[in-house]
């Protein structure tokens, strides 16, 4: 479904992927795990269009997508969560959703536009809090309301990959764990999704397959489970032991 070749990425003179390469299976949870600084939204800005690569190739469905400007990839079928959330904050959560999926609705968009209501309906469902808030203005949505809403909103293009980075980051433990329980239903619908998460041993739970990106490469990969047994990664991201 995703692949991403030799993948080399710089800000300027610094270069911060050294040529990483992964894969996302349709329908699979991937995970992307490792230390600050280590690469991992670069990785992720870089795939869905929003920095453009020095090097390598990203193939979405068979199609190469890399260098494309975001607009077009998200047209294409790749949607991006990104960290920080960045809703639009002066406009309503249902028109935060909405704006979702402006490219199922722009003259020459190449997402399906399908059932517009009944996606929404079922983002609703997904995330009931943003029910009862959907004419709320999102700037004053809490931390966990704000990052359900970013989620949301890029389910909203229905698209081919989901790319949710760093989705519990500054959230109460229990509403990281709200958060994961979603990834789990989302995964469970067969959405196929690259997670890059701090939380490794919950990204670790919920993923079929992980790597770990250690200073712009990949260090080690395998699947989730195997991972999270292998001593080296839970002395370096599981806190010594892996979580159950």
């Amino acid at each position: 479904m995703l692949e991403i070749h030799d993948l080399k990425a710089a800000y300027g003179q610094v270069q911060v992927l050294h040529g990483i390469s992964l894969n996302v299976p349709q329908g699979q949870v991937v995970t992307l795990i490792g230390s600050n600084g280590a690469g991992k939204t670069t990785t992720m800005r870089a795939v869905s269009g929003m920095l453009r690569p020095s090097g390598g190739r990203i193939v979405l469905r068979g199609r190469d997508i890399t260098g494309l400007p975001a607009h077009r990839i998200a047209k294409i079928g790749l949607a991006h969560s990104p960290e920080g959330r960045r809703v639009f904050p002066t406009q309503s959560v249902r028109d935060n959703l909405m704006l979702g999926a402006f490219t199922r609705l722009t003259l020459g968009g190449k997402r399906p536009r399908g059932d517009l209501q009944g996606d929404l309906g079922r983002a609703l469902d997904l995330f009931p809090r943003l029910r009862e808030r959907q004419n709320q203005l999102a700037g004053t949505l809490s931390g966990g309301e704000q990052q359900m809403l970013a989620m949301a909103r890029a389910l909203m293009l229905n698209p081919e990959v989901l790319l949710l980075d760093e989705p519990s980051m500054g959230l109460a433990p229990i509403l990281v764990e709200e958060v994961f329980h979603i990834i789990g239903r989302l995964k469970a619908q067969g959405i196929t999704m690259l997670l890059v998460e701090q939380f490794a041993a919950a990204a670790l739970g919920v993923a079929d397959y992980g790597y770990v990106l250690e200073n712009g490469r990949i260090a080690v990969h395998g699947p989730a489970a195997q991972l999270r047994s292998d001593p080296k990664v839970q002395a370096a991201y599981l806190g010594g032991a892996a979580s159950h």
